[in-house]
């Protein structure tokens, strides 16, 4: 294999690489976004459940009209 040869072998892989770690990137950027919007509706859900907690009765109080 002549030194032109190597060469091209070598552009060739570190295309390969590079179009690999471009893809790479732009999934972890994918996964970033649904991770943010996930802790977005956990802390939603989470100041639901804290709201209707607090609205309602405990369980063992009688009611007022005994």
């Amino acid at each position: 294999m002549s030194s032109e040869d190597r060469f091209i072998d070598i552009e060739i892989k570190l295309a390969h690489q590079e179009d690999l770690v471009e893809s790479l990137n732009q999934r972890v950027y994918e996964q970033q976004k649904q991770i943010d919007k996930l802790e977005a509706m956990l802390q939603a859900l989470a100041e639901h459940m804290r709201n209707r907690d607090a609205n309602q009765q405990p369980l063992n109080e009688r009611p007022p009209h005994y």
